[in-house]
């Protein structure tokens, strides 16, 4: 990267700095989408799956039948909880947002990118944002047994 950098939000795209950027909310947008779809499915799911508890029932079916039917709502929570589809969609998503202001701010070399080092401030504000990320997720991680047991 030469000395000084251009204030006008030009960027190098094999930059290290600027492919990280891009991979982290790749990877953010590429993960939160998908635990979205997990999650809505799951959710719907468990609807269908429970509405047709009481219906079954009516109909005389056999109890066993009936019992079936409900685990598998409860199987769905249980993976629900396992897997943590909502939490990860939505801090997912509020990560991807958070990388994507910091690329529009860096591209419009505005807000805290008018300096001249620019490209340093980039850095730490997008790993500032990924470590964030990665220590309220091991944070979960970490208290999710107590709430669990």
């Amino acid at each position: 990267m030469p000395e000084t950098e251009p204030q006008d939000g030009s960027v190098d795209e094999n930059d290290p700095v600027w492919v990280r950027l891009n991979e982290q909310l790749r990877w953010y947008s590429t993960n939160g989408a998908q635990a979205q779809r997990m999650y809505k499915r799951v959710k719907f799911a468990q609807i269908a799956v429970g509405a047709t508890v009481p219906v079954v029932a009516a109909l005389s079916a056999p109890a066993g039948l009936t019992a079936s039917i409900a685990a598998l709502v409860v199987i769905a929570e249980g993976a629900q909880q396992l897997f943590q589809w909502h939490t990860n969609w939505l801090r997912y998503r509020g990560t991807a947002e958070t990388l994507k202001r910091e690329k529009y701010l860096y591209l419009a070399a505005s807000g805290p990118y008018r300096s001249p080092d620019r490209r340093s401030i980039l850095v730490e504000r997008v790993e500032g944002v990924v470590g964030n990320e990665n220590t309220g997720w091991l944070s979960e991680q970490e208290r999710r047994p107590e709430t669990a047991g």
